[in-house]
C-alpha cells in the first residue's frame, strides 16, 4: 500500500510541476535580448513552413490570419512530460472552440526537424499548430522569457494579454478563462 501512495504520489508531483531547462543565462544577458526583441515582429513557422507573423502592440500580440480569434501560446519541449500530459486536454480545447479558439505551440527545442515534429504530432495526435523555427527563442524572450514549460499565454480577440499558466493546469480553468475572452 505504502507502495502504491509513493508512487501515486511521484507521478502527480511530476504532472503537476513544469520542466526547466539547465541552460539558463544570465539576468543582464535575458534583459539585453528582451529589449532587443521587445518591438519586433517575429516570424514563426509551423512543421509545414507555414508562416505566422506575430506583431508586439500595446499589453500583446496580434497573430497574423488570427484576427478575432482567442489565441493560446503553449511553449513547450517534447522531452517534458507535463508538457506531453497537457495535449489531450489542448486538443480537446482546439475542437470545443474550434472556430473561436487557436491553439499555437512553440517547440523550445533546438535541432528539431520538421518530420521530427510531425511524427511527434502524428502520435499524439495533436489538433493545433506547432511551431519549430530558430525565431521561437525570440518570441520566447518577448513575452519575458521562458524558464519553465510548459507555460501558456492566453490571448483575447484583440490580441491583448488575458493570462498565464505555468507549468500543469487544469482544462476546465482554462476552458473558463477562454470563455471570459470570447
Amino acid at each position: 500500500m505504502k507502495l502504491v501512495l509513493t508512487i501515486l504520489l511521484s507521478t502527480s508531483l511530476l504532472l503537476l510541476t513544469g520542466c526547466s531547462s539547465e541552460k539558463k543565462k544570465s539576468e543582464a544577458q535575458a534583459k539585453v535580448m528582451k529589449e532587443e526583441v521587445k518591438n519586433e515582429k517575429i516570424t514563426l513557422k509551423d512543421i509545414n513552413d507555414k508562416e505566422i507573423i506575430v506583431t508586439p502592440i500595446e499589453k500583446g500580440f496580434q497573430f497574423s490570419d488570427m484576427e478575432n480569434k482567442v489565441v493560446l501560446v503553449n511553449f513547450f519541449a517534447t522531452w517534458c512530460p507535463p508538457c506531453k500530459a497537457e495535449i489531450p486536454h489542448l486538443n480537446n480545447l482546439q475542437e470545443k472552440y474550434k472556430d473561436k479558439l487557436v491553439i499555437i505551440s512553440v517547440l523550445l527545442e533546438e535541432n528539431k526537424s520538421n518530420e521530427e515534429i510531425a511524427n511527434f504530432a502524428k502520435y499524439n495526435n495533436t489538433n493545433f499548430i506547432i511551431t519549430n523555427s530558430p525565431e521561437n527563442f525570440k518570441f520566447a524572450q518577448s513575452v519575458g522569457g521562458v524558464k519553465n514549460i510548459p507555460l501558456m499565454f492566453l490571448y483575447d480577440k484583440n490580441g491583448k494579454y488575458s493570462t498565464h499558466y505555468v507549468g500543469a493546469i487544469p482544462e476546465e480553468m482554462i476552458d473558463s478563462d477562454i470563455n471570459k475572452v470570447l
